[in-house]
């Protein structure tokens, strides 16, 4: 009975969680003017007008790319800082554990508002994207250091010991032996990058450049003045989007992505 309880609790969460996100896949496919649901009847319109807006595009792509450099940046920086924190580090371990997770443990916003009084500070301003770049490691560098750190809690250093023993230098040790039993953590980290940096909405907001904007930005902007389906639609392609990151990532780098 207790079980069947739980499974029924279990399947009222997961409704709560996904019935949103039902509401506005429903709604992109509106044929309607106006953004309701349900919808007045079946089109793709809304997607067309999304993917004939220039404005919109640009968005996406900007999202895209400063969430790769994002990835790529605080994967190896989170990388370094996991292995560092869990084979070296002594009596700092625990300081160097919380500086990693600082950026959880404060509000986005203040994270954000700090970096923007930074930026001016040293004269970048945001004329560039170093702020914004900077503010999405930020953001997404403690989920490859958890991650990573996981991988690396299960390791044996004895593994490596052995390959000290044989004469392999502390580069080839890392590169022939850590790395290929930690990679699962760290594409797993990379990926929690990816996905988080693509929909940071507050970061952005502070320390976008002047002239571009990521695409919650974008569509942040356009909810000011329309309410048409074609919010909807940009909301779905960006659902769309995060969800075939984590297939592509599980299938072709053969990864068993952390359920939490």
């Amino acid at each position: 009975m207790a079980r069947q309880a739980l499974n029924i609790y279990s399947v009222i969460i997961y409704i709560f969680l996904l019935l949103p996100i039902a509401v506005v896949v429903g709604a992109s496919f509106n044929s309607g003017e106006f953004l309701t649901f349900p919808p007045q009847g079946f089109s793709l319109r809304w997607y067309v007008a999304f993917l004939n807006n220039e404005v919109f595009m640009r968005a996406i792509r900007t999202s895209l790319w400063i969430a790769a450099v994002a990835m790529v940046v605080s994967g190896i920086i989170g990388t370094m800082a996991a292995v560092y924190y869990v084979n070296y580090a002594a009596r700092s371990k625990e300081t160097i554990r919380i500086a990693m997770l600082s950026p959880l443990l404060l509000p986005e916003v203040l994270t954000a508002i700090s970096l923007l009084f930074f930026v001016y500070a040293i004269g970048i301003g945001t004329t560039t994207m170093f702020g914004l770049l900077v503010g999405h490691v930020l953001i997404t560098l403690p989920f490859v250091f958890m991650n990573v750190t996981s991988s690396l809690e299960g390791y044996d250093p004895d593994w490596s010991m052995a390959a000290q023993s044989l004469g392999a230098s502390r580069w080839t040790r890392f590169r022939r032996i850590t790395l290929p039993l930690i990679k699962p953590g760290v594409f797993s980290g990379c990926l929690f990058a990816f996905v988080i940096s693509f929909d940071v909405f507050t970061i952005s907001f502070m320390l976008k450049s002047i002239g571009s904007s990521t695409l919650p930005i974008q569509l942040f902007d356009y909810l000011k003045t329309n309410y048409t389906p074609e919010a909807a639609a940009v909301s779905t392609v960006s659902i769309v989007v995060t969800i075939l990151v984590v297939i592509i990532s599980e299938k072709v780098l053969g990864l068993r992505v952390h359920r939490f």
